[in-house]
């Protein structure tokens, strides 16, 4: 009963989230705004992690089952990729730099932020006073 629980929440929020994509005007999939929800809604801590956690583990543990399909149509479309394939794979490689880059860029600002932090905790306990 606790799974059919997190898999209703999950679903709540992507039904809100497809609401929403059929109420405003911009150009964003309802996927999306299921995401920045469900997102917002942890942060906000309206809803516990524990509420999903196990269901969510579900979803990531099939993702790749997931990917077969659309894998599949790629290969039926090797033709037409054909003759693209060097603007493809130089969009591949620049993409996937890009997203690495930006993702390490930001994973070094979290940590050195959090680095920061706890230091300036630690003076603050310590007794020291920032000037």
């Amino acid at each position: 009963m606790k799974y059919l629980t997190q898999f209703g929440i999950i679903a709540g929020v992507s039904f809100a989230g497809e609401l929403l994509n059929i109420l405003l005007p911009f150009p964003v999939p309802a996927s999306v705004y299921g995401l920045i929800l469900l997102f917002l809604l942890l942060m906000m801590k309206i809803i516990p992690l524990e509420n999903i956690e196990g269901a969510a583990d579900f979803f990531l543990s099939i993702m790749p089952i997931l990917f077969i399909s659309p894998s599949v149509s790629l290969i039926a479309s090797m033709e037409i990729m054909k003759d693209n394939a060097v603007a493809l794979l130089l969009m591949i490689f620049l993409s996937t730099f890009v997203v690495t880059s930006v993702t390490a860029l930001s994973a070094q600002t979290i940590i050195r932020s959090k680095r920061r932090k706890a230091k300036k905790q630690q003076d603050l306990q310590g007794g020291k006073v920032n000037e």
